[in-house]
């Protein structure tokens, strides 16, 4: 298949509001890698604003290179480019073996879905599907020798495009759609081959193709599958424990009301996420701990008596448990960790958060003067503070009776999370 059979080009998208490009985890990773590259944090700010303003132009992919115009304030073109390296013969038939290996991986290609499975799967075999520090090389004709704000600005559009069709990520590394889905197609039937009957080697000559639908009709096959179970919009209400008796003693009727209510929306829960796209290739997650299940126990607002058994229970004082439950409930056990746990970001992660801080505020905004303490910056002169998660994520936090407390849910861009209206006052 020539290179000219597999570019694709796409018009210019309209401007966009707000501070997000990309709402999938793939297009969330081509943009980490833009900002773990870039040096320059200003020049990713006045890119994001570019292509925010809809100064991108028709934007072309091809293996190995994605080509677009980018418009300044003045409406002087530059023609910019970002590259990526193509992967070699070796490194495709180690990808494709992965994804023919698992029927689950083809369905989500097919459904134009890229589930976090198939990228840890390819890199287990030394293939990297998503890029990563300077895998995003700029070329442009401003002639900068970074990432200028004409490349962000393609970089930012094309997050865009990518949460629409992961293909364009696989085009990039050297094979299109068409291409790949044949050779899918071929890997599978040889797999399939070896567990077919084999005709014996005086049989006579092969029947045509096809069977009668007759027949075809009446032979015995596999049982079909159940249909999977409907989804449930509230949860079940459990009965309540009846009978001519006293509880036995030492058993706490209400506390057992109390559990077996919450294991009815746990169930909710779990059938309504087992019946989401993408589920079987979902990362199992871990088992809570006692303290964690004692916090989402009573972040779940059990009546007062066994609220009080399980601050007593807990081995925490009141207030520490308080706090952990708002965390809770902005995060769960990820947000729970971040208000225990103080750590500090090695170089890496370091130069990344830094670059986050610095594209966060726009020419015209104002950025605040932050004090940096491991992974906590503090706003000086303000009770506002942001955390910096593991996981690249920012979490806000404000200052309460000389305690600092969650103040919102977690988010990529440091700024938003500081205006979120809990962490602003």
């Amino acid at each position: 298949m020539s290179r000219a059979e597999v570019e694709r080009t796409f018009a210019a998208l309209p401007p966009v509001g707000g501070r997000g490009f990309a709402a999938t985890w793939w297009g969330r990773a081509w943009l980490k890698a833009l900002e773990d590259t870039a040096l320059d944090g200003e020049q990713l700010r006045r890119g994001r604003k570019q292509a925010r303003e809809g100064a991108v132009g028709a934007v072309c992919v091809r293996p190995g290179r994605v080509t677009g115009v980018v418009r300044d304030r003045d409406r002087t073109p530059y023609r910019s480019d970002v590259l990526l390296r193509e992967f070699t013969e070796a490194e495709w038939d180690r990808l494709l073996e992965v994804v023919a290996d698992r029927s689950g991986h083809i369905a989500a290609l097919l459904d134009r879905d890229m589930p976090p499975q198939l990228a840890e799967d390819a890199a287990a075999v030394g293939v990297e599907l998503l890029p990563g520090i300077g895998d995003l090389e700029p070329e442009c004709g401003c002639e900068a020798w970074d990432h200028c704000p004409h490349t962000a600005a393609l970089c930012y559009q094309l997050a865009r495009l990518l949460d629409e069709d992961p293909y364009l990520l696989l085009l990039m590394r050297g094979r299109g759609e068409r291409e790949l889905l044949d050779e899918l197609q071929v890997r599978s039937a040889a797999r399939a081959a070896p567990h077919l009957p084999q005709a014996a080697e005086d049989a006579s000559p092969p029947a045509p193709e096809g069977v009668p639908a007759r027949e075809a009709f009446a032979a015995p096959g596999p049982p079909p599958l159940p249909a999977p179970p409907p989804a449930v919009a509230a949860p079940g209400r459990p009965p309540a424990p009846a009978g001519g008796t006293d509880p036995a003693e030492g058993l706490d009727v209400a506390a057992l009301e109390f559990l077996a209510a919450d294991a009815a929306v746990r169930a909710q829960r779990l059938l309504a996420e087992a019946l989401s796209p993408g589920h079987a290739s979902s990362p199992i997650p871990a088992a809570l701990t006692v303290w964690q299940d004692t916090v989402r126990l009573t972040a779940a607002g059990p009546p007062a008596p066994i609220a009080a058994r399980l601050a007593a229970g807990c081995g925490r004082d009141r207030a520490d448990l308080t706090r952990a439950v708002r965390a809770w409930e902005h995060g769960g056990a990820a947000a729970l960790t971040v208000l225990e746990e103080e750590w500090v970001p090695d170089a890496a992660a370091l130069a990344r958060a830094r670059v986050q801080l610095a594209a966060a505020w726009e020419e015209d905004e104002q950025a605040p003067e932050l004090r940096a303490a491991g992974n906590r910056w503090t706003v000086v002169g303000a009770d506002l503070q942001v955390r910096y998660g593991r996981d690249g994520r920012w979490w806000p936090y404000r200052k309460e009776r000389g305690r600092w407390w969650p103040a919102g849910p977690a988010g990529h861009d440091p700024a938003a999370a500081l205006a979120m209206p809990g962490a602003d006052g």
